[in-house]
């Protein structure tokens, strides 16, 4: 288990309560151990809020429950959920230390609306900074929703230092299912995080799918739930209640809210879209210098020093939220809009922005960076943001891939050339070792390298890569 400072430190660099921090953390390995157990691995689909933070964009709003998509209703048993979960606590504690006490996991059994079994459950667990009245994670289980479309095998993102070498993958709902999903809890419910996601997934244009397939998606999920397909109107009876709850139901899981008022205005332009209209005009990147290289990857280890990689992060959120951010930078403060992290052609690592109050773009070397602050003034984009997370992961369908391999050892197979991906779907991953040049195909976020031999023949130690692109 990571120790209490690692939890504190983050919590105070990311603006939030550790124990919002220390839930992530616990999620984290609470989905290891539900992959790594035989009989759910295959069988439970991950989905909701949580799956987007964990499984899609690491840049986004923290969550606190697990939902999944049972494919063996069997499984909405309470003596079988008990001996599961009592396995799962056991198999956590030994890698990571994490107490999942068995008399602090309670399941609840129902019938749904729909007349079907289905159960929401509560896991206590005892972490870094856990009080005396230990937290717990929620869980919503069902095994009747339609899953339109096959569901994937990702990787989990757990952004902490007792991570497991081997990464953590679980089974998860489709990219495009989980945006139909948020829209139709936003049209059902119409909470403030539904409209924070939908906004969000919206926003974000290299990973928004064709209208007309996200379209197919809710019309299917609205006609399983018995509810019409959503439009504006339908959403505007709520606006006022939306704007009220915003601060209460979101600010703790976010750096920094947004103004409602930024999420709202979208809506329009939204559902336009999503009803056949043109999608928002594609802006263009700020001009690559000579020899620069874009910094994007979802796993990114850059050669910078932890407090500046928590400083990327920082703003990597402002970007993705369109919020400002005041920079101390060589004795002064700036009023800037991120849009770019680079990798010159000498090594350094800057980034590129719009310095708000000279009305001028400008590009700062990250290394003296002092401090960075989001504030809640948003920003209408001028170039393409490249702060944001990539493309959501697109991978095959799970019943076509391999189980995950249980070595400790991460594969390095070596390329002469990047190369594209070899079936729809499949991202591959491009790394090259900082020594030799030497690049790497991966079939996941990984920058680990082992060792190898270089051009010339010699040994070359196993070291992080630096990203050079998806294929």
């Amino acid at each position: 288990m990571i120790d209490r400072r690692e939890i504190l430190d983050t919590a105070s660099r990311m603006s939030l309560t550790p124990h919002v921090v220390e839930k992530d953390y616990v999620l984290g390995w609470m989905l290891a151990g539900i992959s790594a157990n035989p009989q759910l691995r295959d069988a439970w689909i991950f989905k909701g809020g949580t799956c987007l933070k964990k499984c899609f964009f690491e840049t986004y709003r923290f969550s606190e429950d697990l939902d999944f998509t049972l494919t063996d209703p069997s499984h909405l048993d309470e003596a079988f959920l008990k001996q599961a979960f009592n396995e799962i606590g056991e198999w956590i504690y030994e890698r990571a230390g994490i107490e999942i006490p068995a008399h602090l996991q309670a399941f609840d059994i129902y019938t749904n609306p729909r007349g079907a079994i289905s159960c929401q459950g509560k896991i206590g667990y005892r972490g870094p900074v856990s009080p005396r009245d230990l937290p717990r994670i929620k869980l919503d289980l069902t095994a009747d929703e339609r899953v339109v479309l096959p569901p994937a095998r990702v990787s989990v993102f757990h952004p902490y230092s007792d991570a497991p070498p081997e990464g953590v993958d679980v089974l998860a709902y489709a990219y495009e299912e989980l945006f139909g999903e948020k829209v139709r809890a936003l049209a059902e419910r119409t909470r403030p995080r539904d409209l924070y996601d939908v906004v969000n997934l919206f926003r974000n244009a290299e990973a928004r799918p064709a209208a007309s397939v996200l379209l197919d998606v809710l019309r299917q999920k609205c006609q399983f739930k018995g509810i019409s397909v959503p439009v504006l109107a339908d959403l505007e009876p709520h606006r006022t209640e939306l704007e009220s709850l915003w601060r209460n139901m979101l600010a703790h899981q976010l750096p920094t809210l947004p103004p409602h008022e930024s999420f709202w205005n979208e809506l329009p332009a939204f559902f336009d879209w999503l009803a056949g209209g043109a999608a928002p005009e594609a802006l263009a990147a700020y001009a690559v210098g000579a020899g620069e290289v874009v910094l994007r990857q979802r796993d990114l280890r850059l050669p910078v020093s932890a407090r500046a990689q928590s400083l990327i992060e920082i703003i990597r959120f402002a970007a993705g939220n369109h919020l400002m951010v005041e920079l101390d930078y060589q004795g002064s403060t700036r009023r800037i809009e991120p849009y770019s992290l680079r990798r010159t052609q000498d090594g350094n690592i800057v980034l590129h922005a719009f310095n708000a109050d000279k009305n001028e773009h400008r590009s700062y070397r990250v290394d003296r960076i002092e401090a960075a602050r989001v504030t809640d003034r948003t920003f209408t984009p001028r170039y393409a943001i490249e702060l944001s997370p990539q493309s959501a992961v697109r991978i095959a369908p799970a019943a076509a891939r391999p189980r995950r391999a249980t070595s400790t050892k991460a594969t390095t197979k070596h390329v002469s050339a990047p190369r594209p991906s070899a079936g729809v779907g499949k991202a591959v991953h491009i790394y090259q070792c900082p020594v030799c040049s030497k690049k790497f195909r991966r079939n996941r976020q990984d920058s680990r390298l082992n060792p190898h031999k270089n051009k010339s023949g010699g040994q070359c130690p196993g070291r992080t890569g630096v990203f050079v692109e998806t294929k």
